[in-house]
């Protein structure tokens, strides 16, 4: 991918490289074993321009696209899937929707403290029972005068435990209606709203997942992004740039077990030579490469999209739903090339593997993005 690096790109997966050897890399199995989200680490990355990343210096953010961006979280992909999640999540999900589509009063409000990483922010539209059915979700709010009440529960939340804002998604109006949906913002510790914690995932375990619960939670007219009934058509939006996000942090991944792969195969030996020169071993890692190449290529595509406004919804689709399926090959291949080695933990192959199946999953399976790629090539 050297050729299609900006110097500026080159300059932050370098400056990635070099935080990740210090702050993340001595710590990853403990965090990963014991589903600890770093919260330190993510203050830490604030301070680094992180979490603002394609939020605009008047905000307090970096200033960057998302070719910048899709770099950060590649480079973040190579070494912890649960880090880069966390990083996609806060930036292109709660961060991106209020840089978006929230009032200046709201951009002004909360974007420092998010950019910066005083704040933690979450994203709140998957429910028990409505992961891909978004529009039969359940949680409510009603009018009450200048304030909206909102009751119900949101499932596999990233950050709903640690977040110091959420902007949720909740049904104003009637089920299947795409303008019945309207986006809240709500802080943590307001009366009525709490978190349980997610455990025992199979992946991205150093990042933080929860159930969100609304129990008559009061919140006022203003912390209401855009107008009532918008929510639905917001979340799509954001959703195609959240695509990119996954896109880029599969990118990652795959190729992290690649590396990780190529540097086994040159060191194990076996029948005299390493099996870097075994034809089956060879061929495995020439399909990987390849399909990481053309991931990133195709993921690439996207963000240059994205940064020159261009319709971006089949590009988005594209990538997401290629790079994921990538990275689950890559990881298992990585798994195969190592043997009995990598299925254990000593080894990093099992965690790509990991980390990797969770991608074909959130921000939309990749069935839905085979359902979005055939409704824009059938338009």
């Amino acid at each position: 991918m050297k050729n299609y690096f900006s110097e500026q790109q080159f300059l932050l997966a370098q400056m990635i490289r070099d935080f990740a050897d210090q702050q993340i890399l001595p710590n990853l199995k403990h965090w990963d074993d014991q589903e600890i989200f770093p919260v330190e680490l993510f203050k830490k990355m604030g301070e680094l321009g992180l979490l603002g990343i394609f939020i605009p210096e008047k905000y307090g953010g970096a200033g960057f696209g998302y070719r910048e961006y899709a770099t950060v979280l590649m480079e973040l992909g190579k070494v912890c899937g649960g880090i880069g999640l966390s990083v996609a999540a806060h930036n292109s999900l709660c961060t991106g929707h209020i840089f978006y589509h929230g009032s200046e009063f709201q951009k002004e409000k909360y974007l420092p403290k998010l950019a910066s990483g005083e704040w933690i922010g979450a994203w709140g539209l998957t429910e028990a029972n409505t992961g891909s059915d978004a529009m039969r979700m359940k949680t409510t709010a009603i009018q009450d005068g200048d304030h909206w009440i909102i009751n119900g529960t949101k499932n596999w939340i990233t950050h709903g435990l640690s977040g110091d804002v959420v902007v949720v998604l909740v049904r104003t109006g009637e089920a299947l209606d795409s303008k019945g949906i309207t986006s809240f913002i709500i802080e943590k510790g307001t009366p009525g709203f709490s978190a349980v914690k997610i455990k025992d995932k199979l992946g991205v375990r150093a990042s933080e997942t929860a159930e969100l619960i609304f129990d008559n939670v009061r919140i006022p007219k203003e912390n209401i992004i855009g107008q009532i009934g918008q929510g639905f058509q917001q979340a799509m939006q954001i959703l195609d740039g959240g695509r990119i996000s996954i896109a880029s942090l599969s990118c990652g991944i795959a190729r992290g077990a690649f590396e990780a792969s190529v540097k086994y195969a040159k060191e194990r030996e076996q029948f005299g030579k390493p099996i870097a020169h075994f034809q089956a071993i060879g061929f495995k890692l020439a399909d990987m490469a390849t399909q990481i190449e053309a991931a990133e290529l195709i993921t690439f595509q996207a963000a240059h999209k994205k940064d020159t406004k261009q319709a971006v919804t089949k590009e988005s689709a594209f990538a997401k739903y290629y790079s994921s399926e990538v990275a689950v090959k890559c990881g298992n291949e990585a798994v195969q090339i190592m043997g009995g080695y990598g299925y254990t933990k000593e080894y990093p192959a099992e965690k790509y593997l990991r980390d990797a199946k969770l991608m074909t999953i959130g921000e939309g399976t990749s069935e839905i993005q085979k359902i979005v790629i055939s409704r824009e090539i059938l338009k």
